[in-house]
């Protein structure tokens, strides 16, 4: 992603100067008591503070200007939030204040964050949406109910993961995350519209994945038109012509699905209601929310949450396994217990979860290092606020650098080692109350999809360590493994794991 930050920036500097000039014209911050922060070029701003990873040079500020930081990333002013104290503060008092969020110019095609419950403007369809999602889809009644179909995508993805490392050269691993990917891809599937999507063993791939995991990659692409607006209508990079191509196609796709749902009687779907069902049975008050969602509403949301969905879970399992196999000892703890709880006679089940106390602290010691959204979806202040001692201006973008606060030895002994015994009879988690460890965000627009997340991701991880055992590839040791993060909407492994299964025989 660095070739693209210097994309932006000699774009800035060489080509629109004037423009930018005359189109940015900035509120006047005299009046206003901001932040401390790095001092910013003219144009550009602190562009070239940022680096091929912001969350990382971000978090390197703290020691110079404090816990509360304040940058101009061209046009757009920025405050960074970079400890838990500064976090609980903004949670806990300032939630409503910086609830909205900043809309990057992509999202805007088909209409597309209109309909997103992640985007949606803080306001009666945000919170219709949200409801639907808390009471109605991710409640542990209609994830209990759907067990059966995890245990299926899960069989599949240890089917596909034997079938592959057979086919292999002896000491040449197997793409563990892309085989996640497509497991989750077809959980989903499945929870949403009751069929699997996709095939591994398939030369064809679906185009509905394809089309989803092209939306994913230019939402994830730094944009000039979000560090300038004034420049959107040039669409200097073509992501907008790009996103708008393949949100189109993966709303037509979806779109063919739900009219066939519609023209289906309650006979012919069976009796298990998916998820799509009771979006489409949804009844609204009809007054400060709607009667009924729309089909555009509806199919946004299912794509939605495929794409926020498949890459959070595959990259969180990747990340677990490459730490457990950098750590033989913790490895050798986690299989142990497993092992004692399971045994070898027997699949591994979600009932089993809760007895898994040491595979729950790897998950949390996991998501502590490597946050699959470091900064987390930017808010946006939604009118001029006091934060602490500072003057927030309206319409401010807000980072909460959960990858630093997750870092911070302020709040965690030993930040830099994988420790998952720190979790081991404490009571942190990562539901939004302990604020040094916010994975997944807090308050209002925490991810409403943890508690489906969170089954699914230690459902995976305790499959595959049960029913393997790994191992690096042969040119690979635990000290040589590529750490390295690959910026996108999800920050992933860079050079992806692969590693060597060897099937547990009973």
């Amino acid at each position: 992603m660095e070739w693209e930050w210097k994309y932006l920036v000699w774009s800035a500097i060489f080509l629109i100067p004037g423009l930018v000039f005359l189109l940015a014209r900035k509120k006047s911050s005299s009046s206003y008591r901001l932040p401390p922060g790095p001092p910013g070029l003219p144009v550009i701003g602190n562009m070239l503070d940022l680096g091929a990873f912001p969350h990382q040079t971000i978090a390197e500020m703290k020691n110079k200007y404090g816990s509360v930081i304040w940058l101009r990333i061209g046009s757009v002013s920025t405050m960074a939030i970079l400890s838990a104290k500064a976090a609980a503060e903004l949670f806990k008092n300032h939630d409503v204040s910086f609830a909205d969020r900043t809309v990057i110019d992509v999202m805007k095609v088909q209409g597309y964050y209109m309909g997103s419950l992640a985007f949606a403007p803080y306001g009666s369809y945000w919170r219709v949406l949200r409801r639907i999602c808390t009471v109605e889809l991710f409640v542990h009644k209609r994830i209990n109910e759907t067990v059966p179909v995890r245990r299926k995508c899960i069989d599949d993805m240890l089917l596909w993961i034997e079938k592959e490392a057979n086919s292999m050269q002896r000491g040449t691993g197997v793409h563990v995350a892309h085989f996640v990917f497509l497991s989750t891809f077809n959980l989903l599937g499945n929870l949403f519209l009751s069929r699997d999507l996709v095939d591994p063993m398939s030369d064809k791939a679906s185009k509905f994945f394809d089309a989803v995991t092209g939306v994913a990659q230019w939402f994830g692409t730094p944009n000039i038109s979000d560090i300038f607006p004034g420049l959107r209508w040039l669409d200097l990079q073509g992501l907008r012509r790009k996103a708008d191509r393949d949100v189109k196609t993966a709303l037509e796709i979806v779109s063919k699905f739900v009219k066939e749902r519609i023209n289906k009687d309650r006979q012919e779907r069976g009796t298990r209601k998916d998820f799509l069902d009771v979006l489409l049975e949804f009844e609204g008050n009809g007054k400060d929310e709607p009667a009924k969602l729309s089909e555009h509403e509806i199919n946004i949301f299912v794509m939605e949450m495929f794409f926020a969905g498949t890459e959070t879970s595959s990259s969180i399992v990747e990340w677990a396994l490459t730490e457990l196999l950098c750590n033989p000892t913790v490895m050798a703890k986690v299989k142990d217990e497993i092992y004692e709880v399971v045994g070898p006679n027997r699949r591994f089940e979600e009932s089993d979860i809760d007895n898994l106390q040491y595979m729950q602290a790897v998950v949390k010691e996991t998501l502590r290092l490597h946050p699959p959204a470091p900064l987390l979806g930017p808010r946006r202040a939604i009118q001029d606020t006091k934060f602490m001692e500072y003057d927030i201006p309206k319409d401010t973008q807000v980072f909460v650098n959960v990858w630093a606060i997750g870092r911070d030895p302020e709040s965690w002994n030993d930040p830099l080692t994988f420790k998952p015994e720190r979790f081991l009879g404490s009571n942190i988690d990562f539901k939004g109350q302990d604020f040094e460890f916010l994975p997944f965000g807090a308050g209002r627009r925490i991810c409403v999809g943890l508690p489906l997340g969170n089954r699914m991701v230690h459902f995976i991880l305790g499959s595959l360590l049960h029913a393997f055992d790994w191992e690096l590839e042969c040119n690979v040791t635990s000290q040589t493994v590529d750490m390295k993060e690959r910026m996108g909407m999800v920050v992933s492994k860079s050079e992806p794991l692969k590693a060597i299964p060897r099937r547990i025989v009973a």
